[in-house]
């Protein structure tokens, strides 16, 4: 499972919003042992100040889903993350996460992250898989 969250160019970020809504949106990510990270980028955004985060910030429970769709449904899988979040203040954690990023994403390298930085302790993966194939 860490190989294919690890490998995974994008995710599913489920947050909890007001009145208790879920608010879904893809993002990029890295993963680091059971935490994920992410960052604000340069995409055109409205504000730095994500409903994400603001969603984490009222309440940390997330979910993150990663999957794999195929015409060959032989090859399906999703993986599940459930955790807490929460925006890490500037400092040597948000910028190991940040290079981190770069390394993972040829875009940052150009045009590194520069907003918040999203810390997921992930403490439940859950999964499933349409075969037992290698490398899918």
């Amino acid at each position: 499972m860490r190989a294919r969250v690890a490998s995974a160019p994008v995710a599913r970020l489920g947050t909890i919003g007001r009145a208790g809504v879920p608010h879904l949106v893809p993002f990029c990510f890295v993963l680091d042992g059971d935490v994920l990270y992410s960052a604000v980028d340069r995409k055109p955004k409205r504000s730095l100040r994500l409903r994400r985060l603001r969603n984490a910030a009222a309440d940390p429970r997330v979910s993150v889903l990663v999957d794999n769709y195929e015409d060959d449904w032989s090859r399906l899988w999703w993986i599940r993350l459930d955790g807490r979040a929460r925006t890490l203040e500037p400092g040597a954690e948000a910028a190991g996460a940040t290079s981190q990023l770069e390394a993972k994403y040829p875009q940052y390298r150009l045009e590194p992250p520069f907003g918040p930085v999203l810390r997921i302790d992930v403490e439940l993966w859950t999964g499933w898989a349409a075969s037992d194939i290698q490398g899918g």
